[in-house]
């Protein structure tokens, strides 16, 4: 008898204890209810917000390759179609570079090729046309992106940057072969339509930036209605000049002195005034490019990064566009 109420006892104190721990066990999933959610670990917020970064960075650098290859294209066709125009002309490619050829003709004339100098811009403008497209579209991307300025400052200041260095190369070039410089040859062909000097009119990249850096403020618009009367101006003057030049070559080169070879002595004289006088054509490119060279930090000037970031992104597609339009026009069909 006592051993079955000692048994009974056990199963009432087991019985109670399983009670109590299923109780406990309640308990502490409605107080963990109670919590609410658990903050997130900060190394897995980090570790997101890095996935996200690269995975920006990663569609970022497929845009601006996508673009490049584009760039690429229409350059690899312009090399094609100048390369067909020069072996049409009689210019010899050989060694990856245009070649110095004189061809004697029948009446005893010469057709002149490239000067080694101006072949060797015009290679080192098709490396500096291949990086302007890259700093580009670094550029555009960066102002889709959305940054910070100080951030797109060093993306508009990278585009000033290039552009000093082809003022560069334009320098050494026509120290040597200005004429070449001059005449645009090393451009496309609707870019040559609208060369002034070796390069465009900075008057008139003024008024394609002022058409896509809008709204500006009373005081933006002063100074660049400033810069576009002084930058017209100068232009103005140094077309003068370049005309006045000419004027006087052609009659040094129609003076009667040069009646060679009655006085040979006379005849040099002359020759060696107009060699002295076609030189002060280097001068010209010089200032030509100068006033180009400061109209854009000007404009870097005048403008906020991101008015300047689009102002500098309207020039290059304007150039763009007419290299297009070179490409289009030489792969016209030609009519029969």
């Amino acid at each position: 008898m006592e051993l079955s109420n000692i048994a009974g006892k056990e199963k009432e104190s087991k019985a109670a204890a399983l009670r109590r721990g299923v109780n406990n066990r309640k308990g502490a999933g409605s107080s963990s209810e109670h919590e609410g959610p658990k903050t997130p670990d900060p190394r897995i917020l980090r570790r997101l917000a890095q996935n996200r970064e690269a995975a920006r960075k990663s569609r970022l650098r497929k845009k601006v390759y996508v673009q490049q290859l584009e760039s690429s294209r229409i350059r690899l066709t312009q090399l094609e179609q100048e390369l067909q125009r020069a072996r049409a002309q009689g210019i010899i490619i050989g060694g990856g570079a245009l070649a110095n050829q004189v061809i004697s003709g029948s009446g005893g004339g010469t057709v002149s090729g490239l000067s080694s100098e101006a072949a060797m811009f015009d290679v080192e403008y098709a490396r500096w046309l291949d990086e302007h497209n890259r700093v580009i579209s670094e550029l555009q991307a960066a102002l889709q992106e959305q940054i910070s300025e100080n951030e797109l400052r060093m993306y508009v200041e990278s585009f000033l940057a290039h552009c000093n260095e082809m003022v560069s190369l334009k320098s050494m070039v026509a120290k040597t072969d200005v004429f070449h410089l001059l005449s645009g040859i090393w451009k496309s062909p609707a870019e040559r339509c609208f060369m002034w000097m070796g390069g465009f009119r900075p008057s008139d990249l003024i008024k394609i930036v002022v058409r896509h850096v809008e709204p500006l403020s009373e005081q933006q618009i002063l100074n660049i209605c400033g810069l576009q009367q002084s930058t017209q101006e100068t232009e103005d003057a140094l077309t003068q000049g370049l005309e006045a030049l000419h004027n006087s070559l052609s009659d040094t080169i129609i003076s009667d002195a040069l009646g060679y070879p009655s006085n040979m002595g006379n005849y040099m004289d002359q020759m060696m005034v107009a060699v002295n006088k076609i030189s002060t054509l280097e001068a010209f490119a010089h200032q030509a490019d100068n006033l180009r060279q400061q109209t854009l930090h000007r404009l870097h000037q005048i403008l906020t990064v991101h008015q300047v970031a689009r102002g500098f992104l309207a020039i290059a597609d304007y150039f763009h566009r007419l290299r297009s339009l070179s490409s289009l026009w030489l792969s016209r069909p030609r009519q029969e």
